[in-house]
């Protein structure tokens, strides 16, 4: 261990930041060292996916926010929101005062699917459409729900989110977070009916059972499926004797519903199987969806294949939910095949495959966007595991500014207006009292303040209080 303080950045305040400032932390205090943790996010305030990438009507996994909060409560990582990698900050300037920097930006752009069509206007990707219902600064503060019939397109958690979202009356999300811009887009929304396509059996989807059980407690909305989509064959059967338990539930779930009557609700949720996206057509925007309908392959257990039979079904709009994507950052390697920063173990690679001294990476973008969100535990600790072994042979490179506040000075003379976790106390405080004052009859716990400026300006109040 070095007898000075090891500085450490981390672009990036979601859980894997947090969880890779929290273990690394707690390492080298263990080992006899000191240690100073500046956590940055390009956003005003923490928690990154949990505050805009987990649907408000999800408290369970925004429970997860109690253990980040006390994590940064400690005092032992310093917050520093607002703050650009890329714009406001460069890598020239972390290596200038840092000895390493982990890199847990996310994956937050929409995956391709790779078909005609998905330009036209009215095709949408869900990441864009999360990032709109959960507040996110930069997003549209609009959002066009004009459409009657709306297609998902995906068989994972997102999806189900997306398609839940789109169907659920805007009343029964009175008791969230949600900001009032998205309260008045879905209380105007004209959709009736939402269709979740899936190029699989039911029996692969990638679902978790108590988010698709959820589709069917939502208030006036009938779940709908089709026993067309239910193959029966030996194959298939094995295939679901042989699968987890939690395969099983879910194809209990969904059965369940095979023999449940329609209750005349103003809005339905369908559930298509066995259907392989092939084009959206319209002229102007979006028209319908054309689909193949496949099969379960005998060579491939759990594999599906096209059977010729091609399917339309009038929509005028599409949500994309077939994955995420990493985006790439200034002067660090990147795999645009993976969407991934090129790694080994969590330690950065060159295009040469050789380790970059004091550059790393978890989460996302270290691994891709799989994996729930209590697996960027194990994650990071791989990562900080990495980089206390380099850190004790002597590998991790001298920063030249060893004062913890120079950095401070640093976005100061450039015009950051950056916020820190006091601040962000003082937002989260003020969004609580929205919630509170609401007059609806919805007990709320808070209403998220959208426009950057004003969490900004919020937060940043502290700091006039104080001098």
């Amino acid at each position: 261990m070095t007898p000075h303080t090891l500085r450490v950045a981390i672009i990036g305040a979601g859980p894997a930041g947090i969880y890779a400032g929290n273990i690394l932390g707690k390492a080298v205090r263990d080992a006899g060292g000191t240690i100073g943790i500046d956590l940055f996010d390009t956003l005003p305030a923490p928690y990154g996916l949990i505050r805009y990438g987990v649907a408000p009507d999800h408290p369970r996994i925004k429970g997860i926010v109690t253990s980040l909060h006390e994590m940064l409560d400690a005092g032992t990582i310093r917050f520093l929101g607002n703050v650009g990698y890329g714009t406001d900050l460069g890598l020239d300037d972390l290596r200038a005062h840092y000895h390493a920097v982990i890199f847990a930006t996310g994956a937050i752009r929409d995956a391709k699917l790779p078909i005609p069509g998905t330009e036209l206007p009215g095709c949408f990707g869900a990441a864009d459409f999360v990032s709109w219902f959960d507040g996110h600064p930069d997003a549209p503060r609009d959002w066009p729900l004009d459409a009657h019939q709306v297609a998902v397109i995906g068989n994972g958690n997102v999806a189900l989110d997306v398609a839940r979202m789109l169907a659920k009356h805007a009343d029964d999300l009175l008791p969230t977070d949600i900001p009032e811009n998205v309260y008045s887009g879905l209380a105007a929304s004209a959709v009736t009916d939402v269709h979740i396509f899936g190029r699989r059996g039911p029996a692969q989807v990638k679902f978790t059972p108590i988010e698709l059980r959820e589709l069917g407690a939502v208030p006036d909305v009938d779940v709908i499926v089709y026993e067309e989509d239910f193959p029966r064959d030996e194959a298939s059967e094995q295939f679901l004797a042989a699968s987890n338990n939690q395969v099983k539930v879910m194809s209990r779930t969904l059965n369940g519903w095979l023999t449940k009557e329609p209750s005349g609700a103003s809005r339905r949720l369908h559930l298509h199987f066995l259907h392989s996206p092939l084009e959206v057509y319209g002229t102007e925007s979006v028209e319908g969806m054309r689909f193949e309908r496949t099969a379960p392959d005998p060579a491939n257990p759990g594999g599906v294949t096209g059977i010729g039979e091609i399917l339309d079904y009038p929509l005028q709009a599409v949500y994309r939910a077939v994955g995420y994507r990493g985006s790439p950052l200034a002067e660090v390697p990147f795999d645009e095949t993976r969407g991934v920063i090129p790694n080994d173990g969590g330690r950065v690679l060159d295009p040469a495959a050789r380790p970059i001294p004091g550059l790393y990476a978890t989460g996302w973008i270290k691994r891709g966007p799989v994996g729930l969100i209590g697996h960027t535990k194990s994650d990071a600790l791989e990562t900080v595991t990495r980089l206390v072994e380099d850190l004790g042979n002597g590998l991790l490179p001298e920063p030249v500014e060893d004062d913890a506040d120079a950095i401070l000075a640093v976005l100061s003379a450039r015009g950051i207006r950056f916020t820190e976790w006091d601040g962000w106390l003082v937002l989260d405080a003020h969004e609580r009292a929205l919630g509170a004052a609401d007059g609806s009859a919805a007990d709320r716990e808070r209403v998220k303040v959208v426009p950057r400026d004003e969490q900004v300006n919020i937060s940043r109040s502290v700091e006039l209080v104080a001098s």
